[in-house]
Parts: C-alpha cells; sequence; structure tokens
C-alpha cells in the first residue's frame, strides 16, 4: 500500500469539510444550548424545561424521520447540490437567529427545531454525495476522516465558546450577549466550511428526472422500501445498525445525566469531560479508517460495536467521578469508528444511483437511534424502583450495579448478533440475486 493512497483528495478534503462545519453546531446543541434553553424558561417551575426540552426533542425527531426518505428520494435526482446548499444556509441562518437576545423560550424552541430539521435535511444530501466524491476503494478512509476531523474541528469554536460562557467575567459582558456571540461563531464556522463544498460538488450518479418530481418522490418511497427488503444484506444491516448505533446513542445521551444526578458533576466539569471524548474521537476515527486498507470491514465494525458492548457494562458499576472520565475517553475511541464505518459500509453495499434514497431509509435508523435506549432505560427505572420498593433487600443490589441501564449492553449485543449474520451473506447491490459479489 503506497503512503500517498492514503492522501484525501482535494474533493474528499472538501467534503470532510461540511463534517467539520456542521459538527460545531451538532457539539454545542448537545452541551450548551440545553442549559440556555433552562435560564430562558427560568428556574421557579423545576422540571418544566427539562420537559420542554425533551418535548422539543421528540419533535425534532419526528420531522426527520417523516423528511429524511422524501428527500432521500429527490438526492437521486440532478440537483443534489442546489438542495445541499438551501438546507445548510437554512440551518445556518437558522443558528444565527437564535443569538437574538428578545428570543422568548417558545421562539427559541421554534427556531432551534427548523434550525435542526434543516441540518438533518442536508446530511441526507451530504451522505448521499460520498459515492460522487470518491471511489469504492476508499470510501472508509474518507468517510472516517469526516467524522474524525468533524469531532477534533468542532472542538475549536467550542473551546471559543466555552471561554465566552465560563470564562469571561460579568464585568465585562453579560451572559445573554456572551452567548449571543457563541451561536453566531458557531453559525459562521458553519457556512466556512460549506461553501467549498457547494463550489467543488458535481454529482455524478444520478437517475433521470421524471415528469411529476414531488409526487413521484412519494411512489418511489413506497419502491424503495420493497426494494430494500430485496436487498437482504442491506435490510438486516440497518436492523443491526439500529440496535447498535442505539446504544452507542443511549450512552452518550445518558453520560450527562449520570454525572449531575449520580456523581454530582458541576456543569464545567460535564462540558470539559465531552471535549475530551470528542478530542479522543479524532485520532481513533482516522486509525480506523486507515485501518480499512488492511483489514476487512466487518472486522472493524465487529471491534467497535464490540468496544461499546463492553463501554456498556462498564457503565452499569458506574459509581466514582473517575469511572466517568474513563467513560468519556472509551467512547471516544469507539464513536467515530463506529459512525464512520456504518455510514461507509453501507454505501458500499448498495447501488450507488440510488444513494440518496437509501441514504433516505438510513437516516430513518439513524434518527430513530436514541430513542429507544432512552425509553427503556426509562422503563428499567420505573420497574427498578417498584422492585426496591417491594423488596427493601434489593438495594443491595442497586447500589453495586446501575441496572436502569440494562437495555444499554443488551442493545449493542443484539446488534453484534445481527450484524454477525449480516457480515456473513453476500452482497448484492442492485437487489438481484445473479449480481452477488463477495
Amino acid at each position: 500500500m503506497q503512503k500517498d493512497s492514503l492522501k484525501l483528495t482535494s474533493l474528499e478534503k472538501k467534503w470532510v469539510m461540511y463534517d467539520v462545519g456542521n459538527s460545531a453546531f451538532v457539539l454545542f446543541a448537545s452541551t450548551i444550548i440545553p442549559i440556555y434553553f433552562n435560564s430562558l424558561v427560568g428556574n421557579d417551575s423545576t422540571g418544566l424545561a427539562t420537559t420542554i426540552w425533551g418535548a422539543v426533542s421528540s419533535i425534532v425527531a419526528l420531522l426527520s424521520l417523516f423528511i429524511c426518505p422524501i428527500f432521500g428520494t429527490m438526492a437521486d435526482f440532478k440537483g443534489k447540490r442546489t438542495f445541499f446548499l438551501l438546507f445548510a444556509l437554512t440551518g445556518i441562518i437558522c443558528c444565527a437567529l437564535l443569538s437574538l437576545p428578545i428570543l422568548g423560550a417558545v421562539a427559541f424552541a421554534i427556531i432551534y427545531v427548523l434550525t435542526e430539521t434543516s441540518l438533518s435535511s442536508s446530511c441526507v444530501f451530504y451522505d448521499s454525495m460520498l459515492s460522487d466524491v470518491t471511489t469504492e476503494d476508499r470510501l472508509h478512509n474518507v468517510s472516517a476522516n469526516g467524522y474524525a476531523w468533524g469531532y477534533i474541528g468542532s472542538c475549536i469554536p467550542f473551546a471559543l465558546c466555552l471561554v465566552l460562557v465560563l470564562v469571561v467575567p460579568d464585568a465585562v459582558m453579560s451572559m445573554q450577549w456572551r452567548m449571543t456571540l457563541s451561536f453566531l461563531l458557531t453559525a459562521a464556522w458553519w457556512l466556512c466550511f460549506t461553501l467549498p463544498l457547494f463550489k467543488s460538488y458535481q454529482q455524478k450518479h444520478f437517475l433521470p428526472r421524471p415528469p411529476h418530481a414531488i409526487r413521484n418522490t412519494f411512489v418511489r418511497l413506497g419502491q424503495i422500501f420493497k426494494e430494500i427488503k430485496k436487498n437482504k444484506k442491506a435490510f438486516l444491516f440497518l436492523v443491526a445498525f439500529f440496535l447498535y448505533i442505539n446504544g452507542a446513542y443511549t450512552i452518550i445521551k445518558m453520560a450527562t445525566i449520570y454525572g449531575q444526578d449520580m456523581l454530582h458533576f458541576g456543569t464545567t466539569e460535564l462540558l470539559l469531560a465531552l471535549l475530551v471524548t470528542q478530542i479522543v474521537a479524532f485520532p481513533s476515527a482516522i486509525i480506523i479508517g486507515r485501518l480499512s486498507k488492511k483489514i476487512e470491514d466487518k472486522y472493524l465494525i465487529f471491534i467497535c460495536i464490540g468496544g461499546y458492548v463492553a463501554v456498556s457494562l462498564f457503565a452499569l458499576f458506574l459509581k466514582f467521578s473517575w469511572q466517568f472520565w474513563v467513560l468519556a475517553v472509551c467512547v471516544g475511541l469507539f464513536q467515530g469508528g463506529i459512525q464512520a464505518m456504518s455510514r461507509s459500509y453501507f454505501t458500499s453495499i448498495i447501488p450507488a444511483e440510488k444513494s440518496g434514497e437509501f441514504f433516505g431509509i438510513y437516516d430513518i435508523f439513524g434518527k430513530g437511534a436514541g430513542t429507544l435506549g432512552p425509553a427503556l432505560v426509562s422503563l428499567f427505572v420505573f420497574i427498578v424502583s417498584e422492585i426496591t420498593k417491594a423488596f427493601p433487600a434489593f438495594t443491595a443490589v442497586t447500589a453495586v450495579m446501575n441496572l436502569d441501564l440494562l437495555p444499554i449492553p443488551l442493545l449493542t449485543i443484539a446488534g453484534l448478533i445481527v450484524f454477525f449474520f449480516t457480515a456473513k451473506m453476500p452482497t448484492t447491490r442492485g437487489g438481484d440475486e445473479s449480481q452477488k459479489t463477495e
């Protein structure tokens, strides 16, 4: 293997840049924005901000589940580049609008939903561009670089926002104006890393546009569900992906809750721990991407899922602050790899000319991930609480193990099992059994 084969081409670099740009908002939205929203709601009603934010997050997920497959079918027609820019700019403008000091909690929530929905829509077109910007033998490395540079790149504006929010004193600048600058900084970063891809991207794979494209989109949406069932490997992979990525995302989502409720971490410590996760995810994603040149992708996915199984089992015994930091590092080790390899593996087993609509379905499973896990954890919290009330001696068990987190390893182990059977199947990219390839 030549060393130059690992270097990204100019177009591949510009594709990676969009991951760097939008990841800044993703990190900002998962850390600082919920804390800011809590201040908009006010502290008079305990639990009100959490309830509203949960509803807002659910609305974002439901909208994404609805629109992603629709835009996925549209991404297969010529004009993908224009739609990509349209949704990316909408998200960027909405992110900037979130900086307005005059916004109340309701207006902020509405604009936030538009920002997240636009981001999800742009990513449908972005993910489907992968088969156009690189060759099949470079899919895994390029996809891994996207996630890797997204992780480390997002740390730069995030670190600047942390300085504004946590370091700059009120005497110098009010918290409201510090948050305003943070939103504008994030939007500007997102924009700067969006334009290079838009200017250079040329769509190579596409289907002819039918006379009634919008109406035909819904017809083709039904057809693609039928087609993906014929492509048994792609269908089974999506099932495996939904299970193991649910476990992975639930760990990420539940980490801060456990840090606050069980370990009594302050806001600064939680944000720094998440920053550590991002930093560790950068080299690990790069390494896993490069290993794809020497090791079959299915084995690397096995390693990543196995890593998450170990991490989720470790979380069952999470009791001390040092364990939380270990958890943050370990999540970073496998987070980038499992996302990057999943995206590129799926790209390698689907028809290139239908990548848009297939990724629309892929995003249904991706956006739906992280919903089942927290729901099951909430159910287990109730069950464990009721058992403990009925049998006080059961507290000896809960003192040692966080049984309410048991759904996480169960999901990741189930995903590992399903992927085992997926990996053994031959690839039928067009859904035609006569086109089998190993």
